[in-house]
């Protein structure tokens, strides 16, 4: 059974200036792999977009915002194997989600060099 759908969209640029003006921005919004992973691609900032509009559109679908008990750094957005995008929870994050019931999420990244997008569907089990 569908329990959320969300869905964000950001223009790279906003991010790239974020993470080129601001001190600790980076470490707030992603994890230490998200971070290894995005400056390991030569459109990095790209790669920082789609994870946040990832991390926005995981909000929207769970209802809660930032006020679910969610810490941004705590939800990594890492490729499998081959390369399809998954959703990680660590910390606090993973057990409010946990306390919220059984899930299973979906997500898709989508960018270009000035805007990015992802979609997140969960299913609760």
């Amino acid at each position: 059974m569908i329990n959320g759908i969300g869905i964000d969209l950001i223009e790279t640029e906003r991010v790239g200036d974020k993470i080129a003006k601001e001190t600790g921005f980076r470490e707030y919004i992603f994890s230490a792999a998200e971070i290894t992973f995005c400056e390991s691609k030569a459109n990095k900032t790209e790669h920082y977009a789609a994870r946040f509009a990832g991390k926005e559109a995981f909000l929207k679908a769970m209802g809660t915002g930032l006020g679910g008990g969610f810490t941004l750094s705590e939800i990594e957005i890492l490729p499998d194997s081959a390369g399809k995008p998954e959703l990680y929870f660590m910390g606090s994050t993973a057990e409010a989600i946990e306390e919220k019931g059984k899930f299973k999420f979906h997500i898709t990244l989508t960018h270009l060099k000035n805007i990015a997008c992802a979609m997140v569907v969960i299913e609760k089990i």
